[in-house]
């Protein structure tokens, strides 16, 4: 099983990195697998890669969903 959270990436880092923010954690994810990727956007982030990309809607059902089943 693999969990995967959205992250808004607040940073770009060179051609293949990004920083990335989640509810005021920031850390550096690579973004080979989602080139496209820029200020702004979700990407979905699983042990450090950035390995798709979620438009804004569908990021705030996302993190809205986990926060009910939060700690």
């Amino acid at each position: 099983m693999c969990l995967a959270l959205p992250h808004r990436v607040v940073e770009l880092r060179g051609r293949e990195a990004a920083l990335v923010d989640l509810g005021g954690v920031r850390k550096v994810v690579s973004t080979a697998l989602v080139p496209d990727a820029a200020v702004g956007d979700y990407v979905i982030v699983h042990v450090g890669y950035a390995i798709g990309m979620l438009d804004l809607e569908e990021a705030e059902i996302t993190l809205r969903l986990f926060a009910e089943i939060g700690p």
